[in-house]
């Protein structure tokens, strides 16, 4: 069994204070070499000698996106000379960050990595086909690729999009397992249609889902999770990670949420006034890496709200784990009365047949009010088909967003521009 699966099974008081030794170890080392930690302890008069327990982190104010956007090179605790990797966020909430990475950095992401697909049941004996984007400055790539040869598994780097090129590989190689968006493997199923592939006599037999939702908070599947089951006998994994906490965390077989890694990481679930939430209560992510050499962060607010659950796993692992994405803060809509996340509105639009794809567009209006556009790229264009579409919204949303009908060429158009490693559902203009 491997150190950290030790870790995940121990009791949780052995798990904290290792990870009070580490955050000790932590809290010197950006005490040393951090100008942001340097600046913010002395501007709050923060000794770090009284911070020993992980109840004290509380001391310590908390930072978010626009701290790392603003000043981003005060993270920096290492000389230029000694990055090797430069990766940056995808600037979801707004302008890009990057994230430098040194060698023992790109170790610690494959280690991440490496235990993140064993806990999904991976193994030696595994050929995992990549259908994501390797390029781009895009972390999860290299990471996933990284923890991939860690497991000794097989590899097959196809990149992103073309079901016609995904399934004549898989005939080809033969691969287990893959690695892809949800959204992307309906997509997959459509195209295996269309074109006589029955896809159930292939030798892939799980998926490893980044980027989407597949789970209600009740561990069910949701909407884009039965729709893969109902057609694809293949088991699905949920992954959850940030580019800045370079650390994921990855469901086991039993689907209760992703597992939580506490020797590479401190996480939080906060709520608006920066307080511990219980159990089953939304908050948000806020986390403290460990082992991080580059960039360290402490207390870092990400912007997404999960919940968490601290029972034991029936898997055996002890650690806690975190529900899908509720939502992300900045991306709330408030919508003629209704409060709305976009993962929430996904699963709506993903649950009708008539809409075969799309695109969630957010704006303010002429008094600042938040308004909803919908591209939708509808399975006719016909009247009928326009009327079930904004009847179910009304009837589920109880508002009536406004609908752009789209092509099948201008919706991949906005999905992916030139600069997007991968699909865009989202766009923000408020």
């Amino acid at each position: 069994m491997a150190l950290s699966e030790e870790r995940n099974r121990q009791p949780a008081v052995k798990q904290t204070k290792m990870q009070e030794q580490k955050l000790q170890e932590l809290l010197q080392y950006v005490w040393q070499h951090s100008p942001f930690y340097k600046e913010l302890f002395a501007k709050h008069r923060i000794n770090i000698a009284d911070i020993r327990t992980l109840a004290d982190l509380a001391l310590i104010p908390t930072t978010d996106k626009e701290d790392l956007q603003r000043r981003n090179n005060d993270f920096l605790c290492v000389p230029l000379e000694s990055i090797v990797e430069y990766t940056s966020t995808s600037g979801t909430l707004g302008a890009p960050v990057t994230i430098a990475l040194t060698e023992n950095d790109l170790n610690r992401l494959a280690y991440n990595e490496y235990q993140s697909f064993s806990c999904a049941d991976g193994s030696r004996d595994d050929i995992y086909q990549l259908m994501l984007t390797l390029d781009r400055q895009f972390m999860a790539g290299i990471a996933y690729y990284s923890g991939i040869r860690k497991l000794g598994a097989g590899i097959i780097r196809l990149g992103p999009g073309v079901p016609a090129l995904q399934w004549e590989t898989i005939k080809r190689l033969r691969p287990t397992a893959i690695v892809a968006v949800p959204s992307f493997i309906l997509k997959l199923i459509a195209f295996a249609k269309q074109a006589g592939i029955d896809i159930n006599q292939t030798p892939v037999k799980k998926a490893i889902c980044i980027g989407e939702n597949i789970r209600n908070t009740d561990f069910s599947l949701n909407i884009l999770g039965r729709k893969i089951t109902e057609s694809w006998d293949i088991k699905l994994y949920s992954t959850y990670a940030s580019t800045e906490m370079q650390t994921a965390f990855t469901e086991c077989a039993q689907g209760k949420g992703g597992h939580y890694q506490p020797e590479l990481v401190i996480v939080e679930l906060l709520d608006e006034d920066n307080r511990p939430v219980a159990p089953y209560t939304p908050g948000e992510v806020t986390i403290t890496t460990l082992g991080v050499e580059g960039m360290p962060l402490l207390r870092y607010k990400t912007g997404d709200i999960c919940m968490y659950f601290d029972e034991p796993c029936a898997c055996g692992r002890t650690s806690l784990r975190l529900s899908s994405i509720l939502g992300r803060k900045k991306q709330m809509i408030k919508f003629k009365g209704t409060t709305l996340y976009p993962p929430a509105l996904f699963d709506l639009l993903n649950e009708r047949e008539e809409i075969l794809d799309f695109v969630v567009e957010v704006y303010s209006n002429e008094i600042g009010l938040d308004q909803v556009l919908l591209h939708v790229l509808p399975a006719e264009n016909s009247q009928e088909c326009d009327h079930r579409i904004r009847a179910y919204l009304q009837a589920r949303l109880r508002v009536s967003p406004h609908i752009k009908y789209v092509t099948a060429e201008e919706i991949q158009k906005i999905q992916f521009s030139e600069a997007s490693r991968k699909a865009i559902r989202f766009i923000d203009k408020r």
